[in-house]
């Protein structure tokens, strides 16, 4: 069962990266709790150097062999050891499907997993390391809990929440200082905000793209279209009574995420409508199923994908087109 746990955010949480916002927290909650054990797969970052250091009893480096990874975890975890394991986020979710299946989720085990780089994070290195796909492989898994922080607050709240968890969780641990959107006392226990009220339309998204979705909504308001903001911040399970109730007050919907539309944010969102039979315009955001041949920076892919301001701009106008066109100048 999760619990509604406060995490105490150190005062300059918003100067920190969103990795070691998360880090420095289950640093201090191993400080205090030797069956905490932290397994990397050859991964680092500068925060878990503190880690290694203090704690070297806690910390073990598989070394890259996530299957072994996952499975030595699910022992520990068996042996009444709190188990976080860290790598990159395509390689333990795709490389290690069969062992969090059978291993973790299949015994229940109070295992964290935290997938660095979701998205397209790693921009250049190509598309072996973009995790475009992990939250619908994640979702299908039993017991499991999907974290996607938008800031380091809510990245320092998701390491007390799964401390406190008794099931398996998994974490898109994303990278960088976007600006903080959150106060020191937020915890996971909602699973989701409304950052902005809207009238028109209800922009539903998680992770970084929150912050494009501010960008999103000040372009729109040129065209008089006003629209809400809500992240998503805990994709699995969603929070059925809130986003009904969110959904229900919405005149239209639209989904975005830095992920495949298949089996993701905006699919998690078109099953619940489908199972409380709300009948409301919906436009899902995202990767399609398209190859990227090239290679870039994120912000160039996000171009590459449509995944940029203005060509979601132009998608979302395109699609309103009847709905609002009273209301819409050409684009």
């Amino acid at each position: 069962m999760m619990t509604d746990s406060h995490p105490v955010i150190s005062q300059d949480i918003s100067e920190k990266d969103i990795r070691d916002a998360f880090f420095d927290h289950l640093y201090d909650l191993a400080a205090k709790d030797k069956n905490l054990i932290f397994l990397t797969a050859d991964m680092g970052a500068l925060s878990l150097e503190r880690f290694r250091n203090d704690l070297g009893s806690q910390y073990i480096n598989a070394g890259i062999a996530e299957q072994n990874l996952v499975s030595v975890a699910s022992g520990l975890a068996l042996g009444g050891k709190k188990v976080f394991i860290y790598a990159i986020a395509p390689f333990i979710t795709q490389r290690c499907y069969e062992q969090i299946k059978i291993d973790i989720c299949g015994m229940r085990l109070p295992v964290t997993i935290i997938g660095s780089g979701p998205g397209i994070s790693y921009g250049s290195d190509g598309p072996t390391h973009h995790a475009i796909d992990d939250i619908a492989i994640m979702r299908n898994m039993p017991y499991i809990n999907i974290l996607n922080p938008s800031d380091s607050v809510l990245s320092e709240a998701a390491a007390g929440f799964a401390y406190e968890s008794n099931d398996p969780i998994y974490i898109r641990l994303d990278k960088g200082r976007p600006p903080v959107l959150y106060e020191r006392d937020i915890t996971f226990h909602d699973g989701l905000s409304v950052l902005k009220q809207g009238q028109d339309l209800t922009i539903i998204t998680t992770g970084i793209m929150v912050h494009k979705a501010f960008e999103i909504v000040g372009e729109l308001a040129r065209y008089s279209i006003d629209a809400a903001i809500v992240d998503a911040y805990r994709i699995k399970p969603l929070n059925d009574v809130m986003m009904t109730d969110i959904i229900s007050r919405s005149e239209k919907i639209i989904t975005i995420e830095e992920h495949s539309v298949t089996g993701g944010l905006g699919s998690a969102v078109c099953d619940l409508m489908a199972d409380r039979g709300i009948l409301k315009p919906i436009k899902r955001i995202g990767i399609r199923h398209v190859n990227c041949t090239g290679y870039g920076s994120r912000e160039w892919l996000h171009e590459y994908y449509g995944l940029d301001s203005r060509s979601i701009c132009k998608e979302v106008i395109s699609w309103l087109g009847d709905f609002l066109c009273t209301k819409i100048k050409k684009y």
